[in-house]
């Protein structure tokens, strides 16, 4: 692909539709290290700045509406300030936000985690889905002594030392500056979808744990092919080593118990975030009891001291946040919005690629469960992109979706049980006119 003929209309139009979003970032930048504080959020020619929310809507501080497919970057499955959320919150917080002790909260949610994730035997709080992975690989480090960890070419699992290579092609390039090598040489990288790979790194016989996104890489940007989860679970059980999901995305999204409740496989640990927060600060590591043991005070100085797991954490199960977590959970229990969003979704995906092919834009728009993604590259490959994408295309994607009233990731977007066909309408007619602006700027000539 070439970069676009001529300056972009699309971006003249978002400065003078944005004026107060440009002036914040302006404030942003001189107290806030890039002026953004979650690199997603990055946007030129500068951010957008939201006042409030609603549903599956939200308003930026010019007073524009937007369709929001970011959802909190997937946390707000039943939408923004969902009614039995909000009241739980507000009945909580005059109770006490932090009680540094132990409370009945957390109790109940750890409960409901239990009832509804097949691998949950036992929970572990943390405040992020990055947290809990990292206390996922420590868990399984400890159990088998080993110190290696699997990990897939794609596949994202936060942004801890441990395991932020071979996030982005190219995969020899780690995702962050500031990593020491013999950190990331206790990753084995793999490409996704090849259980013959993945055999021969396990054969080596020093793998503590094989971390995925069971779903596939980034949301799902990469699915993991049929059969494949089965055929690792029987592989990581030979071998004695500990399977791990990240479904810090796909937890209660895919299904009431995630996407190893809708690929019928049951992993050893399990990481959440996101859904199982309500929307609030919170994650889970969860899993079988043999496994979560090892963070278990014994009353033996040697082990207490030195052989079992450690995690402290500030606000781990903060009580407003398990407040409500609890009102999420029981809400999605059931699976009737799954079937909703789900719904909704196909909708959207087939829309949007019938209005990709239409404009002429290249690529298409897939995705399963409530998420969509939007590739100008098309679908990936069994081993997913093995090359960086044109961050130019999406950027450019982005601000004339804004300039239309929808707003999502630069490659995906995340659907509620609230989205309604009304925004599916308003979404498909957004694309066209962004796609439509796009081709006139000549950002697909050369693809």
């Amino acid at each position: 692909m070439t970069q676009p003929a001529k300056p972009s209309k699309i971006f003249d139009t978002y400065r003078a539709m944005h004026p107060k979003s440009a002036a914040l970032y302006e404030r942003a930048r001189g107290v806030i290290a890039g002026g953004i504080t979650h690199d997603s959020r990055h946007l030129k020619p500068f951010p957008l700045y939201v006042d409030h929310a609603l549903g599956s809507r939200k308003w930026d501080v010019d007073g524009h509406e937007y369709v929001d497919y970011w959802m909190g970057h997937g946390a707000l499955f039943l939408g923004h300030c969902h009614p039995a959320v909000v009241k739980a919150i507000q009945e909580q917080a005059p109770r006490g936000t932090h009680f540094g002790a132990c409370h009945e909260l957390e109790i109940r949610w750890a409960e409901l985690v239990c009832k509804l994730v097949p691998s949950a035997e036992m929970v572990r709080f943390t405040m992020s889905g990055t947290e809990a992975t990292h206390l996922a690989i420590r868990i399984a480090r400890a159990y088998t002594g080993h110190p290696k960890v699997v990990k897939f070419h794609g596949h994202f699992h936060g942004w801890h030392d441990g395991v932020v290579a071979a996030v982005n092609p190219p995969f020899d390039v780690p995702m962050s500056a500031g990593v020491p090598s013999q950190i990331l040489d206790q990753l084995l990288l793999c490409p996704p979808n090849d259980i013959k790979a993945v055999d021969g790194l396990l054969q080596r016989g020093d793998v503590a744990a094989v971390i995925l996104e069971p779903a596939g890489g980034q949301s799902g940007t990469t699915p993991t092919i049929p059969g494949y989860l089965q055929e690792l679970r029987a592989l990581t059980e030979r071998h004695n080593v500990v399977l791990i999901f990240d479904e810090v995305i796909t937890g209660f999204r895919y299904a009431p118990g995630g996407a190893q409740q809708y690929f019928g496989v049951t992993p050893d640990l399990t990481t959440l975030a996101k859904i199982v927060a309500g929307g609030l600060p919170g994650a889970v590591v969860c899993g079988k009891k043999p496994l979560m043991a090892t963070m278990a005070h014994r009353g033996d100085s040697v082990w207490d001291r030195a052989d079992r797991v450690a995690q402290n954490g500030t606000f781990n199960s903060n009580p407003v946040c398990a407040a409500a977590a609890i009102a999420t959970l029981e809400l999605v229990a059931d699976g009737g919005l799954h079937a909703r969003a789900n719904k909704v979704a196909d909708e959207l995906r087939s829309g949007i690629a019938d209005v990709m092919k239409r404009v002429g834009a290249p690529g298409t728009c897939f995705g399963e469960s409530s998420i969509f993604h939007v590739s100008f590259e098309g679908r990936p490959g069994l081993a997913g992109f093995d090359r960086p994408r044109r961050g130019d295309l999406y950027q450019m994607l982005r601000c004339a979706l804004l300039n239309n009233g929808v707003d999502c990731s630069s490659y995906h977007g995340w659907l509620s049980a609230v989205h309604s066909d009304e925004d599916v309408a308003r979404t498909l007619a957004a694309y066209e006119k962004a796609l439509t602006a796009m081709a006139a700027d000549g950002a697909f000539k050369g693809a």
